[in-house]
Order: structure tokens, then C-alpha cells, then sequence
């Protein structure tokens, strides 16, 4: 089978995975730590991620995407490109939320929290088999799944995993997955009058 190549820029990163889910060649995973600038990099990441394999875009099966929760620009980046290359390619795109990307490979009981840090101290949650929300401290009425368990690199390869367990399903154009309000506002001045 064809390898899916997986991204992720949520955060202060850009995460970059190629995952064979048949096992026919090892994955490869790349991440760079960065506050800004992925809208930059991310392209000739995961270029020089295909380029190092010897692949090219037409060899891929499916792009994978983290969809947050998480930085509004950097999800929006991701998610942006993620669509843009599954309708120039032909392949399909598949979303993965940051909880089930984390969730994927835990050993944890049937009932448990999956937390992501989120700003101003606060941290995003969801319990396993519900709703996800934004909280001021992490739940502890189950096992909580810590929020450092896997670094960027790690995080785009689940992704991947996550992503080969849903192919050949109907799955919704990636979009992203927001918990809080954005902290931009609106501006509060009066719009331009345009004359004609």
C-alpha cells in the first residue's frame, strides 16, 4: 500500500510523518519547534520529507491532518494545505483531532481523560467517548492521559495511524476543531464607505 503522509502545525511546531500502513518501508517523521512562520515551512518540509524517501506527490495514498484544538493559525494552515492537496492530488484528505491522535497507542482503561495545554494555563479535554471542552484545571475523576506524552514528531506519526485505520470510510473534509473563542476581535471602527 501507498504511504500517507501526515502533518501537524497546532502548536509552536510544524510535525511531519510518512507512515506505510502496509509496513513495507519504515516511517520517517520530522519536526522543527517554531512560534510562527509555518505557513513558510511546512511545504518544503514535508517536500524534503517525500524527496528523502524518493517519492513524489503522486505516490502518496492520503494526506493526514491535525485538526486541533490548539493554535487558530497554525490549525488553519494545515488544514488549508491538507485541502489543497487532496483535490490537486485525488487522494483523500482525513482530519485527526489531537485527543485521538494521542489517545491512539495509550494503554489506559475504558474510561479515561485526554488533555492537550491550551492558553493562559487552561487545558483542553475530553473524556473518552465524549464531548471535548476547555477547563481551568485538568479533570481527575479518571486516569488522565498526560499532555506530554507524545513530542510533535510523534504526534504527526499518530496522526498517520490514526488516519491508515480510517481510510476506505466516508470521512468529512478536514476542518478545523476549536474549543475557544479566537483571541482576535473584530475591528471596532466604522467600515471604509466606498464611493462610486
Amino acid at each position: 500500500m501507498r504511504p500517507i503522509l501526515a502533518f501537524d502545525t497546532s502548536a509552536a511546531h510544524c510535525a511531519a510523518a510518512l507512515y506505510w500502513p502496509s509496513g513495507a518501508r519504515p516511517a520517517q517523521a520530522h519536526s522543527e519547534a517554531m512560534a510562527k512562520g509555518q505557513a513558510e515551512r511546512l511545504l518544503p518540509m514535508l517536500q524534503e520529507l517525500l524527496a528523502a524517501q524518493g517519492l513524489v506527490w503522486g505516490d502518496l495514498a492520503a494526506i493526514a491532518v491535525g485538526i486541533g484544538p490548539g493554535n487558530f493559525t497554525g490549525i488553519r494552515i494545515a488544514v488549508a494545505l491538507a485541502r489543497g492537496l487532496s483535490l490537486s492530488l485525488g487522494i483523500p484528505a482525513i482530519g485527526v483531532t489531537g485527543f485521538d491522535a494521542r489517545a491512539h497507542d495509550a494503554k489506559l482503561s475504558t474510561d479515561y481523560w485526554v488533555t492537550i495545554a491550551a492558553p493562559r494555563g487552561q487545558v483542553y479535554a475530553q473524556r473518552s467517548g465524549q464531548a471535548a471542552a476547555l477547563y481551568d484545571a485538568a479533570p481527575l475523576d479518571a486516569p488522565v492521559l498526560p499532555i506530554e506524552t507524545l513530542p510533535p514528531q510523534g504526534l504527526a506519526m499518530a496522526i498517520a495511524q490514526v488516519a491508515a485505520g480510517r481510510l476506505g470510510t466516508d470521512n468529512p473534509r478536514p476542518a478545523p476543531f476549536y474549543l475557544r473563542p479566537a483571541d482576535a476581535a473584530p475591528s471596532s471602527e466604522a467600515p471604509l464607505v466606498i464611493l462610486p
